[in-house]
């Protein structure tokens, strides 16, 4: 059986081109699937995947539940196991899908933290209350973020030469391994450039002519997911934001304020690197104020 998730996991990455935070969430939840397999008494637990059916599932999800997961979290395990035994469908190695009546729980469309426009300013402007390599990394990595929308993963995962401060663009890999280029207003541009000059020399060890990481931590290797979370946690209370931020407020105040200044959905689709248009609607609730006010001003008879 370990086998067959081994052969999952890599089917992922070579055949669908997944990437490794999307490979890694597959392999927690089918672990934790893997993990209860075994944990059952004698007689109880499956000898292969082909004698895991639909009432060992719903065994399973019921037992997540009275283990209070949060609905999010047990749909996106379902999904998990419905990929694959799909994919073990498709290989012969079950004759009938156990998951095809297996349901999710019932979710609804949530939004990270929105910012302000005066909130972003003031997170933005966190890290130059003070000097030192850390506060100038800080400050181009928040004004990148705000500047292009871009996912952590994208901003940690960016090199020296994904970024061309002459023509003011980023060029970064999304989800799908797809390639995308980012335009940079000037501030970005200032801030980068600066970090670049006189933030990064100083967090680069013995190896500098090998690190090509663009943001770093204070041993010069690429910054984490988790440092850079905790980085921007510190500088959201510093700067009197309520509410929880996460990475994703900024991609996400990204993109409604450029929908709110008149920017088009699909501008703001490619932008965002969203594969679908549906996806990047869920960013125009923000925009009904404007066009509202755009009635008022445009209708006779408003």
């Amino acid at each position: 059986m370990n086998e067959s998730l081994k052969t999952f996991f890599n089917h992922l990455t070579v055949e669908r081109g997944a990437s490794p935070n999307t490979v890694a969430a597959y392999r927690n939840d089918l672990t934790q699937l893997m993990d209860y397999v075994t944990s059952l008494d004698a007689g109880r637990n499956p000898q292969s995947w082909s004698d895991v059916g639909p009432p060992f599932l719903s065994d399973y999800i019921a037992d997540l539940h009275e283990r209070d997961y949060s609905a999010a979290t047990v749909a996106r395990k379902i999904a998990s196991i419905k990929a694959f035994f799909g994919f073990l469908t498709e290989e012969g190695e079950v004759t009938q899908n156990p998951t095809e009546n297996l349901a999710s729980p019932r979710l609804g469309r949530t939004l990270p933290k929105l910012l302000t426009e005066e909130e972003v300013e003031r997170l933005l402007d966190q890290p130059l209350q003070s000097d030192g390599p850390d506060s100038l990394r800080d400050a181009a990595m928040l004004e990148l973020l705000y500047a292009t929308g871009l996912r952590v993963s994208e901003l940690i995962n960016l090199d020296l030469r994904d970024v061309n401060l002459a023509d003011e663009y980023v060029r970064c890999m999304g989800k799908g391994s797809k390639e995308r280029v980012v335009p940079l207003y000037p501030k970005a541009v200032k801030a980068v450039e600066t970090y670049i000059n006189r933030g990064r020399p100083g967090s680069l060890g013995q190896r500098k002519h090998e690190q090509t990481a663009l943001f770093l931590n204070r041993r010069g290797e690429r910054l984490t997911r988790q440092g850079f979370w905790l980085i921007l946690k510190g500088h959201a209370q510093n700067a009197g934001i309520p509410g929880s931020i996460t990475p994703h407020s900024l991609r996400h105040s990204f993109a409604t304020h450029l929908l709110a200044g008149g920017a088009s959905l699909r501008n703001v689709q490619e932008l965002l690197g969203h594969a679908s248009i549906s996806t990047t609607q869920i960013y125009t609730h923000i925009t009904d104020e404007r066009i509202m006010s755009e009635y008022d001003r445009a209708h006779p008879r408003a």
